[in-house]
């Protein structure tokens, strides 16, 4: 991995460079808001950064640049009422209650947290990770039921989902062991995302490496992934 930098508008760019064995130039920014670029051996380093400049623009858009974005998506929650919370791409604002039955529901754009001492900021922060969670693996496995479908015929087995924090991906797709792994933050983003990612996994069954034959199969399956993909990084940029 090498890492570059680009001037653009006084500002600059950092990116990553990968070597990969594919056809195309990607661009992708990462959860972590990094920038990752790969690029075939064959491709000299000075067209990558002449390619880069020319995504400049769409870069400091949807980073919304890395100084301005950045203290908001990692800003520490306080589990109080009127703050916000995103599931499945959408907004909702949290309000909390003092109750002798604990629990999180969410209702007509709020999510509702019970709780028996609003003070206790621990214990807020667990029902809500909880309740996330839970929400995670039944969506998550919905969304292979939606998907598998399209790669059985493959010879791709049906896989385990596991479900863990990942700093800098969505998924991952563990063959040896027949299971994909997928980020529990990707349970903020829309139902047609979450599909996207499994579905990317999947393929990952049939073909290991981003190479040209793995993604004109991602576009025979789901001929509108790079929107999806495009929609997502943007989902990430807003503070998922």
């Amino acid at each position: 991995m090498e890492k570059h930098t680009i001037q653009y508008s006084e500002r600059t760019i950092e990116f990553e460079l990968i070597r990969k064995k594919i056809k195309n130039i990607n661009l992708n920014i990462k959860p972590d808001m990094t920038i990752e670029v790969s690029a075939n051996d064959k491709v000299p380093v000075d067209y990558i950064l002449k390619f880069v400049k020319e995504k400049a623009p769409w870069i400091i858009k949807n980073l919304g640049y890395f100084k301005d974005v950045q203290p908001e998506q990692y800003s520490k929650k306080e589990y109080v009422s009127g703050e916000s919370f995103k599931y499945l791409g959408k907004q909702y604002r949290l309000k909390v209650a003092e109750s002798d039955k604990e629990g999180v529901r969410y209702y007509q754009g709020f999510i509702e947290l019970k709780v028996k001492d609003r003070k206790n900021y621990h214990r807020k922060e667990k029902l809500v990770d909880d309740w996330f969670k839970e929400k995670a693996v039944m969506n998550f496995h919905k969304s292979l039921e939606r998907t598998y479908p399209l790669v059985e015929k493959y010879d791709v087995k049906l896989p385990e989902i596991h479900i863990r924090t990942m700093k800098a991906r969505w998924g991952s797709c563990i063959k040896d062991k027949n299971v994909i792994m997928l980020n529990k933050e990707l349970i903020k983003a829309p139902k047609f995302c979450i599909d996207y990612v499994v579905l990317h996994e999947l393929a990952h069954f049939k073909y290991r490496n981003h190479d040209p034959e793995f993604y004109t199969f991602m576009t025979m399956l789901m001929p509108d992934w790079k929107q999806r993909k495009e929609i997502l990084d943007e989902e990430v940029v807003r503070g998922l």
